[in-house]
């Protein structure tokens, strides 16, 4: 195989990802308007439905304009040799290697991000706030970018730096050293993410003593689930839009609440919805996600250990010296269909684990006020009600909301 036929297959890979993606897209537009099942009308009046149809069509439109953009912008850098134009910018800087590679995808991420910030702020600013979605200030906007980037150069500075090392001193064992790093960062983010990153973004409070937190307590008690880590969280700083999630494990396991949830549901739903997350902690779906993703992350990097050395790698991407990160760019797009594939499976897992999760809130707790919470949250979100099989199968975490009630009303 020449480096002018891996060229080619690496720029058929990002434009046939585009244009799948693009179908999907569209068979999932054509169900916009459809009419909506006999256990979902009670979700919208008519008014509402109205609305949450010109919600998605202008979500639908807008990715259209941004996803557009990005694969014009990406074939254009790639035919123009823009990673070979970068690469040499960032060797005139120094001869560092490892400074190399940190300058060379410094530069990479800075000018996406820049390019795309005024879509984000379009999406923001624009249309959720028409639909009256939008809390976010202009300086909140800012000091999340500012915060991003910040994180960014500090954490992923850091790891790609000790890959890099890896890489030059230890050879063909340098995937073991990578995943050592790697799966120590991803227990520690798990373990302590509430505690270290989301004070950077947002801030949270103990859940106030009242009838909320006994009735929380109280649910915990009877599944002999210790739970005395409650937390909540000001997503109306953001959005409209509600949430709950469960962090950690071992003592370091807790449950937050984004305030609009609060706001939303009754007690009764809240404390379903909370039975829904401990159905997830019980059933040990938080562990088989994190070994899960362990084993998968060891897999990569085994493969690219195996590939990333071959010069073709940067020569069909224009760098005639055969370098670590222009290496890593080529094996992340050949190996985007089968991380395409594993990422199937994985959504598979997890629409599996959300009914199991709802079983178990039925049986432990309530059916009635689950359903109540899941179209409320549903409606407040202006959710697609009748996706595409298609869409839901190539893009859904979760089953659809018709799915989950059928589910829990058998």
């Amino acid at each position: 195989m020449t480096t002018n036929t891996l060229f080619y297959i690496i720029v058929a890979i990002i434009i046939i990802s585009f244009l799948i993606d693009k179908v999907l897209d569209a068979l999932n537009a054509k169900h916009y308007n459809n009419i909506l099942p006999t256990e979902l009308e009670d979700v919208y009046d008519t008014e509402e439905y109205k609305k949450s149809q010109q919600y998605k069509a202008t979500n639908y439109k807008f990715g259209l304009l941004t996803s557009g953009f990005s694969i014009i912008l990406t074939l254009s850098f790639f035919f123009l040799d823009g990673f070979a134009f970068v690469d040499q910018i960032a060797r005139q800087l120094t001869n560092n290697s490892i400074l190399v590679t940190l300058i060379f995808f410094g530069i990479i991420m800075l000018g996406s991000d820049i390019l795309t910030t005024p879509f984000s702020y379009y999406k923001t600013f624009v249309i959720e706030a028409e639909f009256g979605f939008n809390k976010t200030t202009k300086q909140t906007f800012i000091l999340d970018k500012i915060k991003g980037w910040i994180m960014t150069i500090i954490v992923g500075g850091v790891i790609l730096a000790a890959l890099t090392w890896f890489y030059q001193t230890t050879g063909s064992n340098f995937w073991l050293y990578a995943w050592l790093l790697i799966t120590v960062f991803t227990v520690f983010i798990n373990l302590f993410y509430s505690k270290l990153i989301v004070p950077i973004f947002n801030k949270q409070s103990p859940l106030e003593d009242g009838s909320l937190r006994t009735a929380i307590s109280d649910y915990a008690k009877t599944v002999g689930f210790n739970l005395d880590k409650i937390f909540v969280i000001d997503g109306s700083k953001r959005s409209t839009k509600a949430n709950a999630y469960f962090s950690g494990f071992g003592s370091e396991k807790r449950v937050t609440l984004y305030d609009t949830l609060i706001n939303d549901l009754n007690e009764d739903e809240i404390v379903a919805v909370l039975a829904h997350e401990v159905g997830h902690y019980k059933k040990k779906h938080i562990i088989f996600n994190l070994v899960t993703s362990v084993l998968l992350t060891g897999f990569t990097l085994y493969i690219l250990s195996l590939l990333v050395g071959n010069p073709m790698l940067s020569e069909a991407l224009g760098v005639s010296t055969p370098s670590f990160h222009i290496g890593l760019i080529a094996f992340g797009i050949l190996y985007s269909p089968l991380s395409e594939i594993t990422g199937l499976l994985m959504n598979w897992f997890s629409r599996k684990f959300e009914y199991q999760a709802d079983n178990y809130a039925k049986n432990t707790y309530k059916r009635e006020p689950l359903i109540t919470s899941l179209k409320k949250l549903s409606k407040n979100s202006l959710s697609n009600l009748t996706p595409h099989p298609a869409y839901v199968f190539m893009h859904y975490s979760h089953p659809t909301l018709l799915q989950r009630i059928s589910k829990l009303k058998g």
